[in-house]
């Protein structure tokens, strides 16, 4: 009983291994976000041309160019923009795309800004075109137009906003408009993190969230965690009531292991929803060409969910290949699902390590 119910209590966050962050989540992720450049673990190209960019614009007084930052959810975007405003010495105003509503609530977030302060946008694809209207002459020449007054006697004003930083955060670059992207002077792909990178991110979270954990145990949740902090850090809180109720509160390999056994993780990082999809597209479409929708539709999923949180790793990790007519799945992920193999399927390598639940 005692199992059961705390493996139930678990699972009640709602899918595992969906990489956005849970409401539940948010305070705990401020204590664990990096404080410098130093403490801040991969990206290391994004990193190095940051730290260049911004000495060039402090030594020159200037604001930083507009930066974007695009990739899947979990990565470090809205890390790395408060690190932006902290090494350049100045305030962050986050806000979210769907959370602005009309061009007059734009308006007066620019307005409230000090010289040189950071404006964080996260989801900007889903800014309506309304509001990045008022963006445009505010990213190009620090200006918003009012418009005063109906119909024949309105009135169009121009006031100066002060100098500010633009910086948009997206999981879907393809979706922000073309005038809206062209205005961002510095454009940052995020990539997923090596294994190495997220067992020194759950070393120390570890420190900060006082549970003992040894190097194994960490390699073991970061190989698992595909490629993402946040989904490391959320492994890490679950593996560390396992290890609390049953192991007297220490983590090492064994424990790791069978913790995210239990919560049906594989060793590549595959979760029930992973696995569903890819069975579901060798049993039913003899492993494609499908359709998003109709895969959407076969598993009971969100388009959306399949192309922004489970189609990234999944290419990356070598189980699934986009072509013109459709989703298909590799040799590799047939092998791995011990399926017959066939000829013309995709031979992308992945790793070689089994696990069915």
């Amino acid at each position: 009983m005692q199992q059961d119910s705390l493996e139930e209590r678990l699972q009640a966050f709602g899918r595992l291994m969906d990489a956005k962050a849970k409401q539940e989540e948010k305070e705990n992720e401020k204590s664990l976000r990096p404080k410098t450049f130093d403490e801040y673990i991969g990206q290391e190209e994004v990193k190095e041309n940051l730290k260049i960019f911004i000495t060039a614009a402090k030594q020159r007084k200037e604001p930083l160019d507009h930066a974007l930052f695009y990739g899947p959810p979990g990565l470090g975007k809205t890390s790395i923009a408060m690190l932006i405003a902290s090494e350049m010495g100045v305030n962050i105003k986050i806000t979210t795309g769907p959370a602005i509503e009309r061009p007059g609530d734009m308006a007066a977030i620019l307005n409230n800004l000090s010289e040189g302060d950071v404006l964080f946008i996260d989801e900007i694809h889903r800014l309506n075109r309304q509001v990045e209207e008022v963006l445009y002459p505010a990213m190009e020449d620090f200006a918003v137009d009012i418009l005063i007054g109906k119909g024949p006697q309105a009135k169009s004003i121009r006031l100066d906003i002060p100098k500010f930083t633009l910086i948009g955060a997206t999981t879907r670059a393809g979706l922000l408009s073309a005038p809206l992207r062209d205005r961002f002077g510095l454009v940052n792909h995020m990539e997923f993190y090596q294994v190495k990178e997220l067992a020194q991110i759950v070393l120390n979270s570890a420190r900060t969230l006082e549970v003992e954990i040894d190097q194994a145990g960490a390699e073991e949740i970061a190989r698992r965690s595909r490629g993402t902090p946040r989904l490391a850090n959320r492994l890490l809180r679950r593996v560390r009531d396992f290890a609390q109720v049953r192991y007297g509160g220490v983590i090492d390999e064994d424990v790791a292991c069978v913790a995210l056994d239990a919560l049906k993780v594989d060793p590549n990082g595959l979760d029930s929803v992973d696995r569903k999809m890819l069975l579901t597209m060798m049993e039913m479409y003899g492993g494609g060409p499908v359709g998003v929708d109709t895969l959407a539709a076969s598993i009971g999923e969100d388009a959306g969910t399949i192309e922004d949180v489970c189609e990234p790793y999944l290419m990356q990790k070598g189980f699934l290949q986009r072509t013109p007519r459709g989703r298909m799945v590799t040799n590799f992920c047939r092998e791995y699902f011990h399926f017959p193999l066939e000829e013309g399927a995709g031979e992308k390598k992945g790793s070689s390590q089994i696990s069915l639940y």
